[in-house]
């Protein structure tokens, strides 16, 4: 069965700085990975997509320029990088992989992607 397994969430102040983690499981290669996010009362939000290694990443408007996303090369496992954080970025933050390409039009889209992690919260306070 599929897993992810995401880790690094926490609390942290304003300006501040977070690492996330998302380990998909073994036998599963070449997926196209992405972070989503979700606050309450708001919709899933595509915030960052990776793919190929790291040779190739979106990201949302909301977050390029703080955030980086990077894979390990040869695996199926990423990060965000989180930086300058606000308190808005409150919110679980999700992993979720595809076997499939999306699209650059659509990589941000939920129901792309087939399988998702249980989710991590990430708490900005100003």
């Amino acid at each position: 069965q599929v897993q992810l397994v995401e880790s690094g969430g926490g609390s942290v102040q304003a300006g501040g700085s977070l690492r996330l983690s998302c380990e998909l499981s073994p036998g599963y290669p070449h997926q196209y990975m992405a972070w989503f996010r979700q606050a309450p009362g708001k919709e899933r939000e595509g915030i960052a997509h990776v793919y190929s290694g790291g040779g190739h990443t979106h990201y949302s408007p909301s977050v390029k320029g703080r955030f980086t996303i990077s894979q390990v090369y040869g695996k199926d496992m990423i990060f965000l990088w989180m930086n300058s954080l606000k308190p808005e970025d409150t919110a679980m933050y999700y992993c979720a992989a595809t076997p499939t390409y999306a699209g650059v039009e659509n990589w941000a889209v939920p129901g792309k992607y087939n399988f998702w992690g249980q989710g991590t919260q990430v708490t900005v306070s100003s």
